[in-house]
This record gives structure tokens, C-alpha cells and sequence, in this order.
């Protein structure tokens, strides 16, 4: 039972410092939680807790703060994250669904997120490189050239113009256009370009050229779009948690400018769109970062093709972050499979 209790007293510690940012002591608890014991009991367990390295002291006074170890055990305990009320799942809804493009989803998530945690949110645009084809669109568009679309599975657009090796037979086009889609649809990028690469070979002599110019599009599109692309909204509300930071601000703004440090963040992706991942100060590998936490999810359609997240001061209230990116992600996910 008193190690059951102890779990409370640290969750309760944990939950009273994250809601009043003072240390806590024995007193107080005792006063705002129905444990059934005296203080000394739980000054008691406080102490034990203090031996295992999961509250500490900041200073003189009685109270005590959570360590990162505590911060980790209090999540990693959590019964479920909890879910979210009607009111806030509505709101969520009708919000990203007034969007009319990728980049509008993105930029309405990143604002979104930021807005209702009240901390700096980063998502990442979905990766071609792990997305499908929905379709590949040939369009004339006079002469010898061809807008080639490529439509991926998240909505993402991409679109190259090409030389045909003569004037485009519309009919021919339309030929190509079909074998083209037979051999990607569905497909991630990477498995139809390989499968692209071979169609050429299949075709009547005169179309080859043309498939070619197609297929290098749209290898093209993949090769630069490796990069990751990021967006960044709320840094301006690190300001309101200046206390939780060990000296400044400084050292996260600073961390929070380099992109591969941003995309670090978002960590390796589950496949597993429901899932929720926690990192918390000493877990990051910047040093500028030891002072926050990170939530992060993936999202995406039939498959996870990015992630997003939410960074804060380790004095954060897990439970609704994680409530909250858990179920944007959702969203998000139900907008791209749509």
C-alpha cells in the first residue's frame, strides 16, 4: 500500500506544482488530497521519494519540485491519456476542416496547437518520401511541353513541366497517362519510381521518350522534397514560463532556430497513429533543450507520413498536452485520408 501511496504523492505533487508553481510541501498536500494520513507519513514518503531522485528541494523551504525522473515515472503511469470533451473536439473539427489545401492544413495545425496549449507547437509537412500516389496527371499544355501533377496520398502537389521529344498526340498522352497511373497508384513514391523506371521499356518505340521525361519528373520531385520542411508557431509564449527556464529563454529560442534540431524533435515516428511520445529535459540530446519537455505524435493517412509536436517547460500539464496533440493529430489524419 505505501508504495501505491507514494505513486499518489508524487502525482499529487507533480499536479499541485504544474498548477500553482511553488514547491510543495507535506502540509499542503495533506490539506488538498484525501491520502488519510498524517503529515509526518507523508513527509515520510516525500523523503523516500527524494532517496529514489524523483522530487528535490530547490531551495530551503519545506516544499518540493518533481525531478525529471519524476516527471517521466508520472507519465509513464498515467492510467490513459484522457480524452477530450465534446466541446473541444467540435472546436478542433471545425477549425481544420475549413482548410482548402496542404499547406493551409499545416498552417491551420501548427496556430491551432499553439493556441490551445499556450506553448511552441512544430509540425512537419507530410514526406514525400513516405507518402503514397494517389495520381499522376498529364496535362498539354501546347507545343512539346506537358505539366505533370503528382497528387500524393496526403493532398500534397507537386508539379514539373517537361519537353516531349515532339508535338503531344493528345491520344498518346492519354495512353501514357494510363500506364503511368496503373504502375503508381498506391504506391509509396520510392516503390513507384522504381516501377516507373522499368515502363518505358514496355511501351511502343515512338512513347518512350516521352514516359522518360515523365519518369525523371517525377524522380526529380522526390529528390528535392528529401528535405523536411517544418513550420513553427507560439515561441512568443515561452515568454509566460521565463521561471522554468534555469537562466533564460535564450539557449531554447537559440536551439529552436536550427532546422535539424526542430525535425530531432519530432523523433523516430510509430507507425502507430494513436501513440503518444514524451521526452523530458536530460531525455533531449541538445543541451539547449534540458529545461523542456516534448509531446509529439505521428500523422498521416493510411500511414504515418509526418509528425507534430508541442515544447514547454517541464512544469507541464501532460495529461491535456498529450490529450490535446493526440487528438489533432487525429484530425489531421482524417482530413489526409479523406
Amino acid at each position: 500500500m505505501s508504495d501505491e501511496r507514494r505513486l499518489a504523492v508524487l502525482r499529487a505533487i507533480v499536479e499541485d506544482y504544474v498548477h500553482t508553481r511553488e514547491p510543495v510541501g507535506s502540509k499542503a498536500l495533506v490539506e488538498r488530497h484525501p491520502f488519510g494520513v498524517s503529515s509526518a507519513t507523508i513527509r515520510h514518503d516525500m523523503a523516500v521519494l527524494e532517496d529514489e531522485g524523483l522530487i528535490v528541494q530547490p531551495h530551503t523551504s519545506a516544499g518540493r519540485v518533481p525531478t525529471d525522473a519524476g516527471y517521466r515515472l508520472f507519465v509513464d503511469r498515467l492510467a490513459e491519456v484522457r480524452a477530450m470533451s465534446q466541446p473541444e473536439r467540435k472546436a478542433i473539427s471545425g477549425f481544420l476542416s475549413g482548410a482548402v489545401d496542404l499547406d493551409d492544413v499545416v498552417d491551420r495545425t501548427v496556430r491551432l496547437l499553439a493556441s490551445l496549449t499556450r506553448q511552441v507547437t512544430v509540425v512537419q509537412y507530410p514526406s514525400l518520401s513516405r507518402s503514397t500516389v494517389r495520381h499522376v496527371e498529364l496535362v498539354p499544355l501546347g507545343g512539346r511541353r506537358v505539366l505533370v501533377v503528382l497528387i500524393a496520398g496526403t493532398g500534397r502537389v507537386e508539379q514539373r513541366i517537361v519537353e516531349a521529344p515532339g508535338e503531344v498526340d493528345e491520344n498518346v498522352l492519354s495512353d501514357v497517362r494510363a500506364r503511368v497511373n496503373v504502375e503508381s497508384a498506391g504506391r509509396q513514391l520510392t516503390e513507384a519510381s522504381a516501377r516507373l523506371q522499368a515502363l518505358p521499356d514496355q511501351l511502343d518505340p515512338a512513347h518512350r521518350d516521352l514516359v522518360r521525361a515523365v519518369v525523371r519528373a517525377l524522380d526529380e520531385a522526390l529528390v528535392e522534397e528529401r528535405e523536411e520542411r517544418v513550420v513553427l508557431a507560439g515561441a512568443a509564449n515561452l515568454a509566460r514560463f521565463g521561471p522554468d527556464f534555469a537562466s533564460s529563454i535564450g539557449p531554447v529560442l537559440d536551439a529552436l532556430e536550427e532546422h535539424v534540431v526542430l525535425l530531432r524533435l519530432l523523433g523516430e515516428l510509430s507507425v502507430d497513429r494513436t501513440a503518444v511520445a514524451v521526452r523530458i529535459g536530460s531525455e533531449h540530446g541538445h543541451e539547449g533543450l534540458r529545461s523542456t519537455s516534448v509531446v509529439t505524435s505521428g500523422y498521416g493517412g493510411a500511414d504515418v507520413v509526418a509528425g507534430l509536436g508541442v515544447l514547454g517547460p517541464t512544469r507541464m500539464d501532460y495529461p491535456t498536452t498529450m490529450a490535446t496533440v493526440r487528438a489533432v493529430a487525429s484530425y489531421v489524419s482524417r482530413l489526409l485520408d479523406g
